[in-house]
């Protein structure tokens, strides 16, 4: 099987972004290095993130499904 670097970049960002909703570490970096006020926004700006590359993963899968 080949191996597909969009689907592997989709799952692993899907990951990072998931991990990224979990951590309260996430606000105080931005706090510390004065980007605070994003603090109020992030659930947006990651939800958004993790839709993008958990669509981008179900897109490559199907298109490698078709190819086999």
């Amino acid at each position: 099987m080949r191996r597909d670097w969009w689907l592997a970049l989709g799952v692993i960002g899907a990951a990072l972004t998931c991990l990224a909703c979990l951590t309260p570490v996430a606000v105080l970096v931005l706090g510390a290095i004065g980007l605070g006020a994003w603090a109020g926004r992030l659930d947006v700006v990651l939800f958004l993130l993790l839709l993008s590359f958990v669509g981008l993963a179900v897109y490559r899968y199907r298109l490698m499904q078709g190819k086999t």
